[in-house]
């Protein structure tokens, strides 16, 4: 204000000493702004009786009179958001298109084919599997491993060993990296005795899928994956908690080998049934399921006669081919059920 009046005067003593009027008219050609001691944070606007701040578009000036507040923040600063920036009363946030996941940086988007899941593998540890079946049982864990691209943002692994108890090996929060989760497997230790399905089921439901144990909430829309491998038939109900598994969101898939019963398999798996339970004769050819174990994450449109709405958002993320083991390809699980324990009558009596 101080340099404002002096230089009023010294214009107003420069028009006399050359014998000059100065009227109020006069005054309001002087460009305050110019002086450069306005402080304003955008733009200064010269008035007759000083100056005044200004802001630009999208900003709205502050009670000081000087700086400016961006009315929205998404058009005002440097978001960074990959899709699309909302602005909200003094801050922003990224958003994602449907069906992608906003990640861990809160800018970036998951892209098609990142395979992004919570994955728990529920395992039967009872004695009918055998020690060195057990063996064969970890490595065919290990190969589903192989098939998933492991990370804490991106998907996780739990590992649950049942016989007539239940034993979580590995909780979805443990491991961030395929070795290790891999080294893990191969430490299990085999518990031998019952085959509690049911139980484990449960445990899974209420335990390996919390977010106690690493789950991610449900509105992160990360799917939830449950594999369940079994050689027999459960010594207790499963008909409960599986379908208490898949009300909640859990997208289950079974696997069984030997003797397994088709219609505790079938009650375990998701629908469309066909695509989420698959089958072995043995310990010895049910490698070959892996290769029949893929992850969909962005079928083309149009595929088979599945809808797909958009590139990522697919109704099973995880998905046995209907074609298995080629043995399955001319008979049913129930004909080979059936034949293996004729088998093992005609063992018995020539014993």
């Amino acid at each position: 204000k101080k340099k404002r009046n002096v230089a009023l005067r010294d214009m107003v003593r420069s028009s006399r000493r050359q014998g000059l009027t100065v009227g109020l008219a006069d005054l309001s050609v002087i460009d305050y702004c110019s002086f450069g001691n306005h402080s304003c944070q955008h733009d200064c606007v010269s008035i007759p009786a000083g100056h005044r701040c200004r802001c630009r578009d999208g900003f709205m000036l502050q009670h000081d009179g000087k700086s400016c507040h961006a009315i929205d923040l998404c058009n005002g600063v440097d978001h960074g958001c990959e899709f699309k920036c909302v602005s909200s009363e003094g801050s922003f946030h990224c958003m994602c298109p449907e069906g992608q996941q906003l990640q861990a940086d809160g800018k970036t988007c998951s892209k098609c084919g990142a395979g992004h899941v919570d994955l728990v593998m529920v395992i039967d540890g009872s004695k009918s599997v055998r020690p060195q079946n057990f063996e064969l049982v970890k490595q065919f864990v290990n190969r589903i491993v192989d098939l998933l691209e492991v990370s804490p943002d991106g998907t996780r692994v739990g590992l649950v060993q049942y016989s007539s108890r239940v034993r979580t090996e590995f909780p979805l929060n443990k491991y961030h990296s395929a070795e290790e989760i891999k080294a893990a497997v191969m430490k299990m230790e085999y518990m031998e005795k019952g085959t509690m399905t049911g139980l484990a089921l449960k445990h899974m439901v209420e335990h390996s899928f919390s977010e106690l144990e690493g789950a991610r909430p449900h509105s992160h829309n990360v799917p939830r994956i449950g594999l369940v491998f079994t050689d027999g038939r459960s010594q207790d109900d499963i008909s409960e908690w599986a379908q208490r598994a898949k009300e909640s969101g859990i997208v289950m898939f079974a696997v069984g080998v030997g003797k397994a019963v088709e219609e505790e398999l079938r009650a375990i798996a998701s629908e469309p049934v066909e695509q989420h339970f698959s089958y072995s004769a043995d310990f010895t050819t049910m490698t070959h399921l892996v290769e029949n174990f893929k992850l969909n994450i962005c079928p083309e449109e149009g595929r088979g006669e599945t809808e797909i709405r958009s590139p990522c958002e697919c109704e099973a993320l995880v998905q046995f081919q209907t074609n298995t083991v080629a043995i399955l390809q001319t008979h049913t699980l129930a004909q080979m059920t059936a034949r293996l324990e004729a088998l093992e009558k005609q063992i018995a009596l020539k014993k």
